[in-house]
């Protein structure tokens, strides 16, 4: 049920990048699919019966630190892009009064 859930928040930032004509509700719906993402890979990780990687007396298993380390640095980088796009957007609204795409596109085709 849960990964069905993280599947759906997937699908609704897919479906915004395509379906809409804002560039900030798509920079929103990239957002929303990376964060699907992020949770998709952390329900799969996830295991029972497995303890923080410190040592510890009388604990014998141990979860994996790698996979935290990627999520980390996932949740960074699209921070990041994140922000990159948003002042690409700024630009963008100095050059034409919208930020629908049509527009843009429409004042940059030959």
């Amino acid at each position: 049920m849960l990964e069905a859930c993280v599947f759906a928040t997937v699908l609704l930032g897919f479906f915004g990048i395509v379906l809409k004509r804002s560039l900030l509700m798509k920079i929103v719906s990239m957002d929303v699919m990376s964060t699907g993402v992020i949770a998709y890979y952390v329900v799969i990780a996830a295991r029972s019966g497995l303890v923080t990687p410190i040592q510890v007396e009388g604990q014998t298993r141990y979860a994996d630190p790698v996979p935290q380390a990627v999520i980390l640095t996932a949740i960074v980088i699209g921070f990041s892009i994140q922000a990159l796009m948003l002042v690409g957007s700024m630009k963008l609204s100095r050059d034409y009064p919208t930020l629908e795409t049509d527009v843009i596109e429409k004042g940059n085709t030959p």
